[in-house]
């Protein structure tokens, strides 16, 4: 099922399957201080594990969000986007006073393969570095990094960096992560 609002980009409501999605602060403004970012993160896991979704992988920035899910009932997507803009909504407004909207939107991708979905997961994990808030991807907390790195392994993180580099060429050294 395709949503479509002329006000909003169009989401893919789609059953089991996966999801890149981003959400934006409005106006690009630097709102999530390391609290809120830790409180988003905790939102994130409870909205989707409300509607049975299996939330994967995670990267919160000062201003926006990148999140890969494994859907259950894709018309449920709405849903989890909007609870969890409201409530973090409320905790950045007990910080900051804001005459303007929060959250601006949230875009939805569906990759289409193995091979779509790890450049956006590379994409995801390489974030913090692609903004300049790190040099090395060990470094960023906000993030799935060091538990992906903990399942997986260097030697596998490497090799998936190196087999999907299409969204940006990571430089890989020894002692990256």
């Amino acid at each position: 099922m395709l949503k479509r609002n002329p006000h909003r980009p169009a989401h893919l409501l789609l059953d089991s399957s996966a999801y890149f999605i981003t959400g934006s602060i409005y106006e690009k403004r630097h709102l999530l201080d390391d609290d809120l970012k830790n409180d988003l993160i905790n939102l994130m896991k409870q909205e989707f594990a409300r509607c049975n979704w299996d939330f994967s992988h995670w990267v919160i920035l000062d201003n926006h969000y990148h999140v890969m899910v494994n859907s259950f009932k894709g018309e449920d997507l709405p849903k989890i986007i909007g609870r969890l803009h409201f409530k973090s909504g409320k905790l950045i407004r007990k910080k900051v006073i804001s005459q303007s909207p929060i959250w601006w939107n949230y875009w939805d991708y569906c990759p289409r393969n193995e091979k779509d979905y790890f450049v956006r997961l590379n994409y995801l994990l390489n974030n913090p570095v692609k903004h300049g808030y790190v040099e090395k991807l060990n470094a960023y907390p906000y993030s799935s990094f060091h538990q992906y790195l903990g399942r997986h392994g260097r030697e596998e993180l490497v090799s998936q960096f190196k087999k999907h580099p299409e969204y940006q060429r990571i430089e890989l050294e020894n002692d990256d992560f």
